[in-house]
């Protein structure tokens, strides 16, 4: 089994990778691989409706010149994903937002390429902000069908400088606890494979408020 993680964060080795790799660590320790991309130092270009994911039904977005379309596959071909961000103004940052736009859209245009998978998010924060942050990121997973683990409190860690989330000894427990959680639920999903039969999935309906 292979988890990616996702940092969100400009900073590669900041506190959103401490956070990582807190729970990766955990995911490594039950047999299962891990990798982090950096989405946070790129320039991601945000998602402008053109609809051209729908109408291809190719697995992409059309707009030219990042790696988003690398990620979305990098996602369909593991068995879970973990979003990380710093809070910027008590929300995600701009790189990471962007990425998810676009990604989860051409999931969702797409036959659901991510529904049922195992997701789970963390934030890393210095003061406030952490738990709107947290929200958006969970936001995209719930919308995905995706299958959310749990820590014994919400998956935020505090810290300015790069390191200090380490010095953070309930959120460092925060992260091992999901990581533990989320290789455990890795594993009765890997066995619940042809033993328990999953939900039909259902045409997604539209439906809007101005008649």
């Amino acid at each position: 089994m292979k988890v990616v993680a996702f940092n969100g964060s400009p900073r590669k080795e900041g506190n959103t990778w401490h956070a990582l790799k807190m729970v990766t660590a955990e995911l490594e320790a039950a047999g299962i691989t891990t990798q982090i991309v950096t989405v946070g130092d790129k320039a991601v270009r945000g998602c402008t409706a053109c609809g051209m994911c729908a109408k291809n039904q190719n697995e992409r977005c059309v707009l030219p010149g990042d790696e988003v379309n690398q990620w979305i596959q990098l996602i369909k071909g593991a068995d879970g994903i973990i979003l990380g961000s710093p809070v910027h103004y008590a929300a995600m940052s701009g790189a990471m937002k962007s990425f998810l736009d676009r990604a989860f859209y051409v999931a969702g245009m797409n036959g659901g390429l991510f529904r049922h998978k195992v997701g789970a998010s963390v934030v890393a924060v210095r003061r406030s902000g952490g738990i709107p942050t947290f929200d958006q990121l969970n936001n995209f997973l719930m919308y995905s069908e995706m299958l959310i683990p749990t820590s014994n409190y919400w998956n935020v860690i505090h810290g300015r400088l790069p390191g200090e989330a380490t010095q953070d000894e309930e959120g460092a427990q925060i992260m091992r606890v999901l990581g533990k959680n989320m290789a455990w639920l890795l594993k009765l999903v890997e066995n619940g494979q042809g033993t328990v039969t999953p939900p039909q999935q259902e045409q997604k309906t539209y439906m809007h408020f101005i008649r």
